[in-house]
């Protein structure tokens, strides 16, 4: 019989001695903030680390991708028990970015603040939630840390509605279209398992699915556009800098199109929070499955040219304008 190894506990400060510098930046990684999404049933993608909210900064504001209209999401960090300062901070958060979710990540609860968490989803309307996590670090022998978060307080119906929502993404109870983008996304994910750059979101019956940069803020992103009957791909730019990075991007328009095997669609969008530098590829019908692995192809190829071409770029962009 095989020896079996012991879990050991493992001091967060040994693996983060700084909340801001250390904890608030491995959490704000695509694989991590991964992983707290998939213990919330959310498709979390980060927007801004250290957002501004007046005097004082949220540590990680984020968007659940698979949620319509879901508003932003605030993240407090804290590697400690938790106290009434953090309280009032994630609470500050919430109410000068009118965040629609409030996610408290601490060390350990006081029951106080747990009672708190529970009140306050309590009396909030069906909008808002509010959730209060607590992070563990186990290890076997001297294996990497691995991180765990166990929910220590949520919204009274959560369960209940991420049951809805997962029983409302059944196949059986979407229309064609929306199964057609469903299975059509599957399918890429399928594709691009073991790929060493490109990572989809979770699977999702929407037109769009999104990819890591690099950057919070901005995102590669893949499209299905069934009324125009074409795909595409873009760079989404999707912070207060947009329109700003847009700007400098543009100064080397030329040299980034000669990277690049298909045309760009540049569109400032500059009355809107957001700018998009997109790429088409025309479709027959999406219900054509036996045109997917070409469809499909052309995305792959067309994403790891995006990526190689605007990953460095994006990197050094300042939010300085022109």
């Amino acid at each position: 019989m095989a020896d079996l190894g012991r879990l050991e506990r493992v001091d967060l400060r040994a693996e983060w001695t700084k909340e801001d510098r250390d904890f608030t930046p491995w959490l704000a990684r695509e694989d991590n903030i991964a992983l707290l999404g998939e213990t919330l049933n959310m498709s979390l993608e980060v927007e801004q680390e250290e957002r501004r909210v007046g005097r004082f900064s949220a540590d990680i504001l984020c968007k659940d991708t698979g949620a319509t209209d879901a508003g932003w999401v605030v993240i407090e960090n804290q590697l400690e028990t938790t106290d009434h300062s953090h309280l009032g901070q994630i609470l500050t958060y919430a109410a000068g970015l009118e965040a629609k979710t409030c996610i408290w990540v601490a060390a350990k609860f006081h029951e106080e603040h747990r009672a708190t968490i529970d009140w306050l989803n309590e009396i909030s309307s069906d909008e808002f939630q509010f959730f209060g996590l607590e992070i563990e670090l186990w290890r076997i022998g001297d294996s990497p840390a691995a991180p765990k978060f166990n929910i220590v307080a949520k919204p009274n119906d959560w369960k209940r509605e991420v049951g809805r929502t997962a029983r409302s993404m059944e196949p059986a109870n979407l229309t064609e279209t929306k199964r057609l983008q469903l299975e059509f996304w599957e399918a890429l994910k399928d594709r691009l398992a073991g790929h060493p750059t490109l990572r989809s979101q979770k699977p999702l019956p929407q037109h769009w699915t999104t990819f890591s940069i690099g950057r919070s803020g901005m995102h590669l992103g893949a499209i299905v556009n069934t009324r125009e009957n074409r795909i595409g791909v873009e760079l989404y730019l999707g912070d207060d800098n947009a329109n700003t990075y847009f700007d400098q991007l543009e100064l080397d328009k030329k040299t980034i199109e000669a990277e690049l095997d298909f045309e760009l669609v540049w569109m400032p969008l500059p009355e809107r929070r957001a700018c998009r530098i997109i790429g088409y590829h025309s479709m027959d019908d999406l219900s054509e499955k036996r045109r997917w692995p070409e469809l499909q192809g052309w995305l792959v190829s067309a994403l790891e040219q995006m990526q190689k071409t605007f990953a460095r770029r994006v990197r050094t962009l300042t939010s300085e304008a022109l």
